[in-house]
């Protein structure tokens, strides 16, 4: 198991991160999630020994690593922009590694073979990989990365430098090779879509602290503040004044609104009129004749099962059908509002 213990870092005078703390269990894939310049990288090069933390201790199985090179932590990085050897074939950009941990070559070979398996690259032994395509490039930094059979494997943003299309295929086929592989993991990236679907765990920083962690469900269901909330995407955010709810079955509040009165799930004490934040995901409202929001359309846009309905001072909103523009809709809530 790897932990991380109360990492620090400054950059140019400003703290960049401050006391961050994590484990990695084996054959768990952990995702350190971001925004640009929260410290993702940073803290992985502090992991592998390609970087200093001002305070803070990396251990494995127990053992206090903080102080060896890179070359003995035994962890392998894959990078955004590939880093392979342009004059080596596959093969040979696979195998670097086991040559300088001075493997024989045919235990080399055995395990190149073997690797490439893994990444679905049998045959491209003899290529040169300034051939081939941007994924397979990246299969081969992978196969790379996994040849000596780290302890963890260290993934920073490594399908960024593809489109869509290729990158959601070799998503797909990466959540795949870490199973199958069961090496700890750990994996940077800003993008939420892309954390969701490969991660096991999330760890969410933002100004130099993990500030949400949990399954992508965990995270997504309850984002646990306002600022994920807006960073993931979660949902709209309704603002209004707090007050307690005379039906104590379906909340523990109501949020007074410019859209109407609301029951309100919060976990927290508030005073009465004090202000605060709410969570109205777009899913969580139907038409209906008798619904609590009347608004009108602004804007409508189709997302593949359902349109995104934008109303006037309001929340976006699915709906199954496309309502026309300056049609005003009646709505309901279909589940109570989650307070941040």
């Amino acid at each position: 198991m790897l932990e991380v213990v109360n990492i620090h870092k400054t950059y140019e005078g400003q703290p960049l991160l401050e006391g961050v703390s994590f484990r990695v269990t084996p054959g768990e894939t952990v995702c350190l999630l971001g925004p640009s310049g929260s410290g993702k990288s940073t803290l992985l090069r502090i992991i592998a020994g390609l970087e200093e933390a001002e305070a803070g201790r990396v251990y494995w199985e127990g053992e206090d690593i903080t102080d060896l090179p890179p070359h003995r932590r035994r962890m392998g990085m894959v990078f955004q922009d590939y880093a392979l050897f342009p004059h080596l074939t596959v093969a040979e950009n696979v195998a670097f590694g086991l040559r300088m941990q001075g493997w024989s070559p045919q235990d080399r070979q055995a395990r190149v073979r073997e690797v490439l398996e893994l990444v679905r690259l049998t045959g491209f032994e003899a290529r040169r990989v300034t051939d081939l395509s941007g994924g397979e490039q990246q299969r081969v930094a992978l196969a790379r990365a996994l040849a000596p059979r780290p302890r963890v494997l260290m993934l920073d943003e490594p399908l960024g430098a593809l489109d869509r299309a290729l990158r959601e295929d070799l998503l797909e086929e990466l959540r795949g090779i870490l199973r199958a592989s069961d090496v700890a993991a750990i994996y940077v990236t800003h993008d939420q879509e892309e954390a969701s679907a490969i991660a096991d765990r999330l760890l969410i920083l933002h100004r130099g602290k993990i500030v949400r962690e949990g399954t992508p469900f965990e995270v997504w269901n309850d984002p646990g503040s306002l600022w994920v909330a807006q960073f993931l995407g979660v949902g709209n955010i309704l603002f209004g004044e707090w007050r307690p709810s005379q039906d104590k079955s379906c909340a523990t509040g109501v949020l007074r609104t410019d859209l109407g009165e609301f029951p309100l799930v919060c976990p927290h004490r508030h005073r009465e009129g004090e202000r605060v934040a709410a969570l109205l995901r777009p899913s969580a409202v139907e038409e209906h004749p008798a619904g609590e929001i009347r608004a009108r359309v602004t804007d409508v846009l189709f997302q593949r099962e359902h349109f995104r309905v934008s109303l006037e001072n309001g929340p976006s909103v699915f709906l199954p059908r496309a309502p026309c523009l300056g049609e005003t809709v009646v709505l309901r809530l279909k589940e109570p509002l989650r307070c941040l």
